[in-house]
């Protein structure tokens, strides 16, 4: 399975997204980053890639990730929308959206997204879309 279309726009409209990576000795660090969706990947830029804790953890073999896009709609009510994945990270070389460079190519493998449409959580919790993924490679 895939992203919805409703899951692709939120994807679309968001440019900010939150990533956490695990140390090799076992230390979680989590960072916020910009990001693409090519319809199969995200891509992670980053300045100085190989500097990067991000990059040094996915390099030293600790390949499994998060990150989640999220955003407040309102406080008042209270509205909050998300997409979490799950992933595999590899560094590689892209043209992306940051220009050229070393670039965090992760491969969803499972997703969740809840209330993408932004509703008030009034009156308990709404309904959340699990997904696995699976690799077109």
């Amino acid at each position: 399975m895939s992203f919805t279309d409703e899951e692709i726009a939120y994807l679309r409209s968001q440019p900010l997204a939150r990533i956490a990576t695990v140390s090799s000795d076992g230390q979680p660090d989590a960072v916020p980053v910009g990001f693409e969706y090519d319809g199969t990947h995200f891509y992670i830029g980053t300045h100085a890639a190989h500097k990067t804790r991000k990059a040094r953890n996915v390099e030293a073999g600790n390949t499994q990730v998060a990150f989640v896009i999220d955003d407040l709609v309102s406080t008042s009510p209270w509205a909050v929308r998300y997409l979490r994945v799950y992933g595999t990270a590899e560094m590689v070389e892209h043209e992306g959206r940051f220009g050229p460079g070393t670039y965090m190519r992760i491969t969803p493998t499972i997703s969740w997204s809840m209330n993408l449409k932004g509703l008030p959580l009034q009156g308990g919790p709404l309904e959340s879309r699990r997904t696995v993924h699976q690799s077109a490679e």
